[in-house]
């Protein structure tokens, strides 16, 4: 057998020093790993003393939340669903994040995006083809989501208001305004006990994938995910926003237009909640109520926060934290706790992972600048 000279393996022996970029990739992208984990694993271990105070077993909580969320076929399906829009609404606070903005007003988003989605089908259902009517569901609620974040956007560029504050103060306006439209102006008279529009046409409702009782919106999260992260990390446009994001003053000193891109991120971010809104009542509700204000919005926030406002980190932490919802009704069943447990749970973790922030960059083994010994 023969080696060639240029063998990659006899190069490194001869060189170890070659190994270093190597070690530096993997040491600077380990690092939300394991404190990801180890604040996954903190808040799990600050739910078990709140279990053990009211007292439930810890263990058999835990096994039955896995038990509901991936413990069989039906689980996993139920858990793949209901990540669906937790990745679109993850999307609302990781993009403008990229740009150091936090937007956590993502729920509005995702109301008025459903009921526009709703008021769209409303003269279409029954007369125009279903692809067309569900695309333009799609649009009206991508606009409405759009011009409703974006909003928080324009607020704190051009009169510098808090974007936290504001996007969150008008979730609560745009709540108001979808109980306001299925109560009123858009309520089906048939809806007695509760206030909704006209459902949907069984045709018109967004089907499941084959084969999976799941239905499409989740490929359309994962697909948007997927071009989120392609935005922000192949685009002139995604880096002019992390520039931005890292240094505004120097942004604008090379002139570029950072009005525009935080008015524009923040608009594209509402833009997928309100899709998020659409897929609600396209896939699962089948027309616009008081349900649209199920909380993806919010726990939209700690997947977002979890994945490090990664596109496709999101993707996993949504599926995660979609099996923990999903079985927050078997604990409620098997322990007599209430489903509300598995909120307790998420505000727990999301507290641990905002304290964990805190040590990003300060562990000499994951910051290869630091490092003395040349390898």
């Amino acid at each position: 057998m023969t080696i060639e000279a240029n063998d990659p393996a006899i190069a490194i022996a001869e060189n170890p020093a070659s190994l270093r970029p190597v070690l530096e990739w993997i040491a600077r992208r380990a690092e939300p790993v394991v404190i990801g984990l180890a604040a996954i694993l903190i808040g799990l271990a600050l739910f078990s003393l709140f279990i053990l105070a009211v007292g439930k077993s810890p263990a058999t909580l835990f096994q039955l939340m896995y038990t509901g969320g991936f413990g069989s076929w039906f689980s996993v399906q139920n858990s793949l669903s209901r990540a669906a829009p937790l990745l679109l609404t993850a999307l609302c606070v990781a993009l403008p994040a990229r740009l150091g903005l936090v937007i956590i007003g993502g729920e509005g988003a995702v109301v008025l995006g459903g009921v526009a989605a709703a008021a769209m089908a409303l003269p279409l259902a029954g007369t125009a083809p279903v692809f067309l009517t569900l695309i333009l569901m799609a649009i009206a609620a991508m606009v409405v989501g759009g011009i409703w974040i974006g909003l928080a956007g324009f607020l704190r560029h051009y009169r510098g208001v808090n974007e936290t504050i504001s996007s969150l103060l008008l979730s609560y306006i745009a709540i108001a305004l979808m109980n306001q439209f299925v109560e009123g102006l858009l309520r089906d008279p048939a809806s007695l006990n509760k206030p909704s529009t006209r459902p949907l046409p069984a045709e018109y409702m967004l089907g499941n994938i084959p084969g999976m009782d799941v239905h499409w919106g989740l490929v359309i999260g994962i697909l948007a995910c997927v071009v989120s992260w392609i935005v922000i990390e192949a685009t002139s446009y995604g880096f002019a926003a992390r520039i931005a994001g890292g240094n505004v003053r120097a942004a604008q000193i090379q002139g570029l237009p950072v009005g525009r891109l935080i008015v524009g991120f923040t608009a594209l971010a509402g833009s997928f909640a309100g899709l998020a809104g659409m897929i609600e009542v396209a896939a699962v509700q089948g027309s616009a109520n008081a349900s649209l204000a199920a909380g993806y919005g919010y726990t939209g926030i700690l997947v977002a926060f979890l994945a490090r406002h990664n596109p496709l980190a999101i993707i996993p932490v949504a599926i995660l934290l979609g099996g923990i919802d999903a079985s927050g009704g078997l604990i409620q069943r098997r322990m007599g706790l209430p489903d509300a447990t598995v909120l307790v749970l998420q505000g727990t973790l999301f507290i641990v992972i905002l304290f964990c922030e805190t040590f990003y960059g300060r562990f000499k083994i994951f910051n290869p600048d630091l490092w003395k010994r040349s390898l």
